[in-house]
């Protein structure tokens, strides 16, 4: 077995904790920040650029939802085979994963080619939007083999305890669409100037770049794994497991998806410009939320390894050191967003209505900061420990059951200032559910190790 395989049994947990989280914390602020700017060039075009993106923002959340749900299964089956020590079944899950990674492809293939138009025209009939929305989400879901075929690389590798490997991959993508994407929208050093167009051009030639690095690392390198990128054969027994824990984390992140075009649509009754915040929004939470998933990602192989081998003081240190390192990220967050909403709104060149509606939101919404963060941690817990399906009830209760009834409720009780705050609301029946949860799995399951 690979040492730092071995490590996650036996190394201080926090000190392993942030050798595991540092990197994958390090890559996601650089992949939040390249989400940022890439809305900030994208503004630049205009507000129906942002507005057309944003809106094509459900169908991106539900594809990297499939790509890093099947991830997800597979990291858990992976570490708690390497934590058992069942080697073979380790390398059977990797494999397994890859095919189903190009299988969620197809699926957005499909979309991409019959599909864009007619989703893009249920939030507008402004052709400006259409055409552009048409043109920026089809591009991105026709060629999401390479951002499917990345994140399962990502997650493949972090289930080992190598977090250096997927830092890469991901630094290395965030830095090529960094640089290419100015290029292809503005037409830069006599390329064409594409608006949308290059944005979602840059995106995928980022992704396909990644995803080589990624493959190079697992055929070149010593992973702890034995992958055969020409395998076609599928266990269905191992993919049965994977989807154990990988089906609820897509629901869940599927949810999210729901909530989005939900959102999207309760907004666009009361003005395309609401449209726009809230794709604002959202990539400013990514820089926010990227590091809370960094913590989780470490944790989440650790807690894996540790249930495996039944070390339940090492699980339970992890656990709550990851909450304590989310709850800090998350008030740092909370604070920025209180104090600073009219300068986080004049990066993405903010017109009058947008600062309105913009510094209303960003000060609302943010409250549901803290919260979140225990939940994010929590179900990272459950996922470890096999309890994929329960941390599933947690993301039903606060989208489902919260955001999108609470929202539309709020808007017409108070109109559009009210519709922010279903945000944290939602956050808080999450939270009595992952804290009812987390003492029932410490009385029974947790008993026993």
């Amino acid at each position: 077995m690979d040492s730092k395989t071995v490590r996650m049994g036996y190394m201080p947990v926090g000190r392993l904790l942030a050798t595991m989280s540092g990197p994958a914390i390090f890559s996601m602020l650089i992949n939040a920040l390249y989400n940022i700017i890439d809305s900030i060039f994208v503004a630049q075009i205009g507000e129906d650029a942002l507005t057309a993106v944003t809106i094509g923002g459900p169908i991106q959340f539900f594809m990297v939802s499939m790509g890093v749900g099947t991830g997800v299964g597979i990291n858990s089956l992976i570490s708690r085979r390497l934590g058992a020590k069942k080697f073979e079944d380790a390398n059977n899950a990797a494999n397994s994963g890859l095919k189903l990674a190009m299988f969620n492809w197809l699926i957005f293939l499909v979309f991409g080619i019959f599909f864009a138009k007619s989703f893009i025209e249920i939030f507008s009939n402004d052709p400006s939007i259409v055409k552009q929305g048409v043109s920026y989400l089809s591009i991105v879901t026709v060629f999401s083999c390479f951002c499917m075929l990345e994140l399962l690389l990502e997650k493949t590798f972090q289930a080992t305890g190598n977090m250096v490997y997927p830092m890469i991959t991901m630094i290395t993508g965030a830095l090529v669409n960094t640089i290419v994407d100015p290029i292809l929208i503005f037409g830069l050093l006599g390329a064409p100037k594409l608006g949308v167009t290059g944005a979602a051009i840059s995106t995928v030639f980022a992704q396909f770049v990644s995803m080589s690095v990624g493959i190079y690392f697992i055929k070149r390198k010593n992973t702890g794994l034995k992958v055969n990128l020409l395998d076609l054969k599928i266990d269905f027994k191992i993919v049965k497991e994977i989807y154990k824990v990988g089906a609820p984390s897509i629901i869940m992140q599927s949810l999210s998806s729901v909530m989005l075009f939900g959102i999207n649509i309760i907004l666009a009754a009361f003005s395309s410009t609401a449209v726009a915040v809230m794709g604002i929004y959202g990539r400013l939470q990514m820089f926010i939320f990227m590091p809370v998933f960094g913590i989780n990602q470490g944790a989440l192989p650790i807690m894996g390894y540790n249930f495996g081998a039944k070390s339940k003081k090492r699980l339970m240190d992890t656990y709550k050191l990851a909450n304590i390192g989310a709850f800090t990220i998350m008030s740092v967050g909370l604070l920025i967003m209180q104090i600073f909403p009219d300068l986080l709104l004049k990066m993405f060149n903010a017109s009058p209505e947008m600062y309105e509606i913009g510094i209303k939101a960003l000060r609302s919404i943010s409250w549901c900061f803290l919260p979140a963060g225990y939940g994010i941690i929590t179900a990272g817990m459950m996922q470890a420990t096999g309890y994929g399906f329960s941390s599933m009830w947690g993301s039903i209760i606060r989208q489902f059951f919260g955001i999108l009834p609470l929202a539309y409720i709020f808007g017409k009780i108070g109109g559009l200032d009210l519709v922010w705050w279903a945000f944290p609301s939602a956050e808080i029946l999450g939270l009595l559910y992952y804290m009812m949860f987390m003492y029932i799995l410490n009385k029974r399951a947790f008993s026993k190790l």
